[in-house]
């Protein structure tokens, strides 16, 4: 399970750093968790709407170490798909984007920090969650409607156990985030190097942009993962001749490579 106390073990360590070159340490995140326990009852729902972000990332850390159940959601989904997900689900409460205008105005908001908004949304509803239901994902839905995939507090930790353990991932990491929060691979990255006390180089921006590039080379990014789609983007820019010194592991998944993009 990963845990509050799991976490603060490795408190001095630097936990984030976003683009701006601001730093956060595992405690400033554990502290940050004390201002959703103020004011959400265990085991509430709460729609996460995701971007890799500070006030997003701290959201997710909050909610599944106070015992939260965030269902995780693209933080740019269809406002007619949100509303129809709201009215099915019927959430107790909203993290999302202050951006956001749609979702900013379906209740009272409660705590608004790093640009993002806890939102109470106006009639409760009592949710009868497992015990040890931790989070909700949604499938992609390219055979048919999207699905919501359970993971238990077991499934994440062992998840990400497994995968720190198969990388060697110690508290000198720094991957870049490179994959949405909300889909299971980039979650999963961010997951197996916060137990491990490793700094997460939190990127929002596409590879595209000159300012990701800028933003790992600066931080020395140690690792860099992806799907298909992207290591053709990768190809395009030459990746393979970049002059990258720290970088040392490059994971993918989602799907078989071409032969003309393996490594």
């Amino acid at each position: 399970m990963i845990t509050s106390g799991k976490l603060s073990s490795f408190k001095d360590n630097i936990a984030v750093v976003t683009p701006g070159n601001v730093k956060y340490t595992y405690e400033q995140i554990i502290e940050f968790r004390n201002d959703f326990i103020n004011v959400i009852k265990p085991r509430s729902l709460v729609f996460c709407l995701c971007e890799n972000s500070i006030g997003s990332l701290i959201g997710y850390t909050s909610f599944i170490t106070s015992s939260i159940v965030p269902l995780m959601l693209d933080g740019s989904i269809n406002v007619k798909l949100l509303d129809s997900l709201i009215d099915y689900y019927q959430p107790n409460y909203i993290w999302v984007s202050q951006k956001n205008k749609n979702a900013t105005k379906l209740g009272k908001v409660l705590i608004s920090l790093f640009g993002f908004s806890l939102i109470k949304i106006s009639e409760e509803k009592y949710h009868d969650l497992y015990d040890d239901l931790c989070l909700l994902l949604p499938t992609s839905g390219s055979t048919g409607s999207p699905k919501l995939v359970r993971l238990s507090y077991e499934n994440l930790y062992s998840n990400a156990q497994s995968i720190a353990d198969y990388l060697s991932i110690d508290q000198y990491e720094k991957p870049i985030t490179s994959l949405p929060m909300q889909y299971s691979f980039g979650l999963s990255i961010i997951n197996s190097h916060l137990i491990k006390g490793a700094t997460i180089l939190l990127a929002n921006d596409s590879l595209m942009k000159r300012e990701f590039w800028s933003f790992m080379k600066n931080f020395k990014a140690t690792s860099l993962s992806g799907v298909p789609y992207l290591f053709e983007i990768l190809k395009k820019l030459r990746f393979f001749n970049m002059d990258l010194p720290h970088l040392k592991t490059i994971t993918q998944a989602g799907g078989k490579l071409q032969d003309n993009l393996n490594l």
